[in-house]
């Protein structure tokens, strides 16, 4: 059988779960893998660099406040804005803490519930948020729309839609 790039980075097949009845990726597959973790990696940091050049918090400060600003009342609770969040909130609740002590987002006691809060955005947090998109919205276009065009944008959108929705649960 012949070695995917991935298994031919790693030099050999010892060492891999051996799962039943699943097949290699191609390398057309392997690919695309790589691709698009690097194409993610390298577009989402170019614009999380030009941010902070304009003296901006980063992408993850960007995306709770535009969470919150989209909810009707301007509130969410933490969980919310954790499965919404495009970027990893690998630590959302210290996040949220430096974003309510520069005036951003507060706390507000669940209605119900005093064991549950809900994250508010503010008149600062929404100000912030329309200041940043004056540089992450040029900052997304230099780095997509300028290189794609709108139909290619759209297939490529349609694209990675169909890896987020899968076929079925078992896989392939």
């Amino acid at each position: 059988m012949k070695m995917s790039n991935m298994m031919q980075l790693h030099g050999n097949r010892e060492g891999f779960a051996v799962v039943q009845d699943m097949q290699e990726p191609s390398d057309a597959v392997t690919d695309a893998w790589v691709s698009l973790i690097r194409a993610g990696k390298e577009v989402a940091g170019g614009i999380e660099a030009e941010l902070k050049a304009a003296g901006f918090p980063g992408l993850t400060w960007y995306d709770v406040l535009l969470h919150l600003k989209k909810q009707p009342d301007g509130r969410s609770a933490p969980r919310e804005i954790e499965d919404a969040a495009l970027f990893e909130q690998y630590n959302l609740s210290r996040l949220l803490d430096r974003m309510e002590a520069e005036g951003l987002v507060c706390r507000i006691p669940f209605p119900g519930d005093k064991r549950r809060q809900l994250v508010e955005i503010t008149e600062e947090g929404r100000a912030l948020q329309r200041r940043m998109w004056a540089v992450y919205g040029p900052a997304i276009n230099r780095r997509i729309g300028c290189k794609l065009t709108n139909s290619e944008a759209g297939q490529l959108a349609a694209l990675l839609l169909k890896l987020m929705k899968p076929k079925n649960d078992s896989g392939c």
